[in-house]
């Protein structure tokens, strides 16, 4: 039976969650096994109860326990379910509910980059990617364009943070995904070694006088590719690209210079899809 709990005092602790902690906080980074994140939406929270993600409590409009989320209610057990009017919510969370329904979820326990990757042919690297739009959009492609696990750099943004979630649009629960090294210090090195004993070579997206372009055949002809994305602004750091086994450009008109990286990798994935 669903626990369907009516708020009458929004200051209470257990909804925390929703409004007064900080990403850090849900993240609980010393005890990872008490991490909790956000997800906003009924098609989002669908998807990531499709991706085996554990919900922990609900949060949404009392109209929606018989509406849009009822068939949410009815997959959680017997989770608590916070719900008020619109108005009241808003007072919690300090804006109206874009659709009516969060839900706070365990974080998983990640896997290894070997283990993801053991039957991959086309992986994204994310170095340092700071902006959480970037890394969901740049999630949104990889699954749309068949990427088949996406790794990402001891200082990339979190992909579970709730603007990179949302901007996914739930996809960062259908594409696999991993940090490949949890210090900064194991970035590029031996990170790049590990995708290289996985037996990828590496495509690093850079603007160089060395670069390739990416419609060159040998791209497409290798068995198992990583493309490397770098962060806004600075892109890759140096010593990534000098260690990649190709330096890798878009080939541009009317003199633009470069996309931004969530774009870029939209063309990347499909360019260099597996053949």
């Amino acid at each position: 039976m669903p626990n369907i709990i009516e708020l009458t005092d929004i200051t209470a602790p257990e909804l925390d969650v929703f409004a007064r902690l900080t990403e850090a906080q849900l993240r609980s980074r010393l005890e990872p096994e008490k991490g909790i994140f956000i997800a906003e939406s009924p098609k989002v929270i669908r998807l990531a109860l499709n991706g085996g993600y554990t919900p922990v409590s609900l949060l949404m409009e009392r109209h929606h326990i018989t509406g849009q989320g009822a068939d949410i209610i009815a997959r959680c057990g017997e989770i608590p379910v916070y719900t008020a009017d619109r108005e009241v919510l808003a007072q919690l969370t300090g804006y109206e509910l874009t659709r009516g329904i969060l839900c706070a979820m365990r974080r998983p326990v990640l896997r290894t980059a070997e283990e993801l990757c053991a039957n991959a042919r086309r992986v994204a690297v994310l170095e340092g990617i700071a902006d959480s739009t970037n890394v969901g959009a740049i999630i949104r492609s990889a699954a749309a364009l068949n990427v088949d696990a996406v790794l990402l750099t001891p200082t990339c943004c979190d992909p579970l943070c709730r603007r990179a979630v949302r901007v996914s649009m739930g996809t960062v629960f259908q594409v696999p995904w991993t940090r490949i090294g949890e210090d900064p210090a194991e970035w590029p090195h031996p990170g790049i070694e590990r995708l290289q004993a996985m037996g990828f070579k590496t495509a690093a997206m850079a603007l160089t006088d060395k670069s390739i372009s990416m419609e060159d055949p040998a791209l497409t002809q290798e068995e198992k590719l990583a493309i490397v994305l770098g962060t806004e602004g600075d892109g890759l750091v140096h010593q990534t690209i000098a260690d990649c086994d190709y330096t890798v450009r878009i080939p541009m008109a009317h003199g633009v210079d470069s996309l931004n990286v969530a774009a870029a990798s939209a063309v990347a994935f499909w360019q260099l899809r597996a053949k």
